[in-house]
């Protein structure tokens, strides 16, 4: 696996209090997990997205690369 860097677009898996999976860029890469900048996401996680300041920790296993949607 291709190691994470800070703005790569990546996927992360749906924990905790997620009902689904949600997308966004690498802010900062820590030694086992990584720090989602939250860009995209289902509507039903908007309240807690917005709790969370459209961030996320996620174990580097569960961040998948993604590409991002062109709007």
């Amino acid at each position: 696996m291709a190691e994470h860097q800070v703005g790569d677009y990546v996927k992360g898996k749906k924990f905790g209090s997620f009902e689904h999976d949600f997308e966004g860029e690498i802010e900062k890469v820590y030694e086992n997990s990584v720090l989602i900048h939250i860009l995209s996401y289902h509507d039903e996680d908007r309240i807690l997205v917005g709790e969370l300041n459209n961030r996320a920790i996620v174990r580097k296993d569960d961040a998948e690369p993604a590409k991002a949607e062109a709007k």
